[in-house]
């Protein structure tokens, strides 16, 4: 092997450490915890292991402060943790980020798991809520009737608005069939429809308590419910999937009650507001119509009869003055019409036209005939000059100077290498021909 394929030992583990992390990255399980040490650091070092197996687990002091047990040996716990391996050691290990009993931890886990559900469907959506009246006269609960609940429930309206009625829907808040007999009497109570509002819940307890209000047929029932609920279960610290798609919640069955009642006494605050309000804006009506009264009145007076006559009259005769002066100015434009249309046709008259066209076809003739003889001496001068250009450079004024040009057979004779002795040649002088023949060179 060559040197840069052997590994050292750190490289090795960071490489496997690595590998480990990418590929599992979080998990959940459930074990025994054993060998449990709480470090004076702040760190727990425990294992988790089960019939066949076991692995080391570290939970540092940023995530165990959140843990609501106390760890033990023998405990069984559910984790929700990250694989790694710790590298100075080569041991393989889990980071623990959460840790619950495993009973409470899988009651949590099915919590989540059925929120994440119903939130994808939409039953917890803002838009679906129904807002609760204003003025309530009747309050149904369902609750357990001998339950703390219903107690506090019935002293807080007695206490604060006696005249409001109250109809209890028994059902059992804690058990198996608990489930069943919450959403039975919530469909009961839609279907009688004698209460303004619905009060669901019970007093507090631990998470397999009130399990009963997380279980999806109450949920479901709740979201169905044509009449707005509240939903009133546990403590402040307390929250189940019937706080989520409930249309109100409330910290406790107490604060509900709170929540649909006002208090007596500040409703008869309320009542005499509203009755020095209704007063005033009567007043203040009276006073308004008074003074619309007082000016109609006087807007009458200014409208007399005699007065809207007269001026009715004065519109009359000024409308029929400018019908007058319309119809005179129509009756003059109709006067002036015929001599416009007279002198028009003069102006077209076929003979002016005819005499105007004549005399212009003699313009154009003149001209015509005065652009030809202009033309025509032009052209004379132009071409008597090249006639002039003509005869100085012609082999006949050449000839008439005393030249010939000497010819053999129609060719013109240049050199005399073209002539032999005895050839007949033609001479050409300026008034005739000469036949002659070559005697010698």
């Amino acid at each position: 092997m060559t040197q840069q394929h052997i590994l050292q030992v750190s490289e090795l583990t960071k490489k496997v450490r690595f590998l480990i992390e990418s590929e599992l990255n979080t998990v959940w399980l459930t074990g025994e915890i054993s060998n449990f040490i709480a470090a004076s650091s702040g760190h727990w070092y425990l294992s988790l292991k089960d019939a066949k197996s076991q692995v080391k687990c570290a939970m540092f002091k940023g995530s165990n402060r959140r843990v609501r047990i106390t760890p033990r040996n023998g405990q069984q716990v559910l984790v929700r943790a990250k694989v790694s391996l710790y590298e100075p050691r080569g041991d393989f290990q889990l980071i623990i980020e959460q840790m619950e009993d495993a009973g409470t931890g899988l009651l949590r886990q099915k919590f989540e798991q059925l929120k994440e559900k119903l939130t994808l469907e939409g039953l917890f959506s803002l838009q679906y809520k129904k807002s609760v009246p204003e003025h309530i006269t009747r309050v149904g609960v369902v609750t357990s009737p001998t339950g703390a609940a219903v107690k506090d429930i019935l002293t807080v309206l007695q206490r604060r608005n006696p005249s409001i009625e109250v109809i209890v829907y028994p059902s059992l808040v804690q058990g198996d069939s608990a489930a069943a007999q919450i959403s039975q009497a919530i469909e009961v109570a839609n279907t009688r429809a004698e209460c303004d509002v619905l009060i669901v819940g019970r007093g507090g307890g631990s998470l397999e308590d009130l399990w009963c209000f997380n279980e999806e047929c109450v949920v479901r029932t709740i979201f169905a419910s044509k009449l707005p609920i509240i939903s009133a279960v546990g403590h402040e610290i307390d929250t189940t999937l019937s706080d989520y798609v409930a249309d109100l919640r409330s910290a406790t069955p107490s604060a509900a009650a709170e929540l649909v009642s006002q208090d007596s006494d500040e409703l008869l605050h309320r009542i005499k507001q509203l009755k020095q309000r209704l007063l005033n804006n009567i007043t203040l009506r009276q006073s308004t119509e008074n003074k619309q009264l007082l000016a109609l009145q006087h807007r009458l007076g200014q409208v007399h009869p005699e007065q809207k006559l007269q001026l009715q009259q004065q519109k009359c005769d000024d409308l029929s003055i400018r019908l007058t002066q319309a119809m005179s100015r129509e009756l003059t434009r109709f006067k002036q019409q015929p001599l416009h249309l007279s002198e028009q046709l003069q102006h077209l008259s076929p003979a002016k036209n005819i005499h105007y066209l004549q005399q212009l076809t003699q313009q154009k003739q003149q001209r015509l005939t005065t652009a030809i003889q202009h033309n025509l001496a032009t052209s004379g001068s132009k071409f008597a000059a090249l006639i002039e250009q003509l005869h100085l450079i012609s082999p006949l004024a050449t000839l008439a100077r005393g030249y010939s040009i000497t010819w053999k057979n129609n060719q013109l004779l240049k050199s005399v290498q073209q002539v032999s002795v005895d050839d007949t040649i033609t001479v050409q002088l300026n008034d005739g021909e000469i036949s002659a023949k070559v005697v010698a060179k």
